[in-house]
């Protein structure tokens, strides 16, 4: 049985490599996913996925933002079985300003529950950053189960911490994944793989990164900041380490700690992320600079011939914005066994759902009524 897989808010293609990827058997028939269409509002980002995950039908992935896309030209491309969304996290990050619902992004997750009505696939996955529990003072995670529930889904949310499933990385991420309400299965959360997590130094030295690998260009590091990292050690940041006053940072209220921060080679990476300026970029635990954006793709478990689009800092916020295949792989692989009806290793879902509140029922009204005002592509 192969699922045909539709994306929204696809960035770089981690889900849909990781959907690929999955494979099951069970007895003579295998069970398997394979890319029908995906749509993001970047051309960078759609250049990375159409090169990698489906280079001999590039008209099947839409650059548009969702605000004016037209589903029923995804429709008209394929019908679709599964359907993937990580909608944006911007205004749910605990980096960010956590405006959750009230936000730009907060209600962009609609268009999913939107592709769910039109589409009604047998299974989706949903994904997005821990923050999302804690938004609208825990009401806005309630409310978006629930409505998904609304679509017609049976949904297992879970935080999922990726470095207990191979990724050698500190990135913990909430996924929800529903299966159709008429469909007699049931998901649980698979359990973990990895007792002993796999260190940042093993993921990018072996085996060794080659020298012509693709978006491995070095970033050039100013004599100051070169002087700063020979004062931190592994693990320590600019705030932590025992710098000399003049290369100390001149920084108000709050310190984040992952600036100018070496990784502890003997841990999984603290989380690779696609933004921020000077400080953010992650530093090699020995040699004085910021790792390359192969290493970080390394860290978010993309092979080395998968190629990323467009200048040094737009490859930087792809890598930073993926969800790391190898790991999702793992959960694609869960479902297909539900499907299977194989038994696998599970665990309880971390989340459980809840009343919500029906104080921010308006976005769906106001969303859905927008994108049919200004339909453009």
């Amino acid at each position: 049985m192969n699922f045909r897989f539709g994306e929204l808010f696809s960035g770089p293609g981690g889900l849909a490599l990781g959907a690929k990827s999955a494979r099951v058997v069970a007895g003579d028939q295998e069970f398997s996913i394979s890319h029908a269409w995906a749509t993001d509002y970047d051309k960078d980002t759609c250049a990375t996925y159409r090169n990698n995950i489906c280079p001999d039908n590039p008209k099947s992935v839409v650059c548009c933002d969702i605000r004016k896309l037209n589903f029923r030209k995804l429709k008209n491309i394929s019908d679709i079985d599964a359907l993937a969304f990580g909608f944006p996290c911007n205004d749910y990050s605990m980096v960010g300003e956590q405006k959750g619902m009230d936000g730009i992004y907060g209600p962009l997750y609609l268009y999913g529950v939107k592709a769910l009505s039109v589409f009604q696939p047998k299974f989706f996955l949903a994904e997005n950053v821990g923050g999302l529990r804690n938004a609208n003072d825990g009401k806005a995670l309630d409310k978006i189960l629930h409505e998904l529930q609304q679509a017609g889904y049976v949904v297992t949310p879970h935080l999922y911490k990726f470095e207990q499933y191979g990724v050698p990385q500190a990135r913990h991420r909430i996924i929800i994944i529903g299966i159709r309400n008429d469909i007699n299965k049931r998901f649980y959360v698979p359990a973990p793989t990895h007792t002993m997590p796999i260190t940042c130094r093993e993921a990018i030295e072996n085996p060794p990164i080659p020298k012509d690998a693709p978006n491995n260009e070095l970033t050039k590091q100013s004599q100051q900041v070169i002087d700063r990292l020979q004062f931190i050690k592994p693990g320590e940041n600019a705030f932590t380490a025992v710098l000399p006053e003049k290369l100390r940072l001149n920084v108000k209220g709050a310190k984040i700690s992952q600036i100018y921060k070496r990784l502890d080679p003997d841990k999984p990476a603290y989380t690779v992320t696609g933004s921020g300026g000077g400080g953010t970029h992650i530093y090699h635990w020995k040699e004085n600079r910021a790792l390359t954006n192969r290493e970080r793709a390394r860290l978010q478990t993309f092979p080395d011939n998968y190629v990323f689009s467009g200048s040094k800092e737009s490859v930087r916020k792809q890598i930073g914005m993926a969800v790391p295949p190898l790991g999702v792989r793992i959960i694609f692989e869960a479902v297909l066994k539900s499907f299977a009806g194989i038994d696998y290793p599970k665990i309880e879902n971390n989340i459980k759902n809840n009343t919500y509140d029906s104080r921010i029922d308006t976005y769906q009204m106001v969303l859905f009524e927008e994108q049919e005002e200004y339909v453009a592509c």
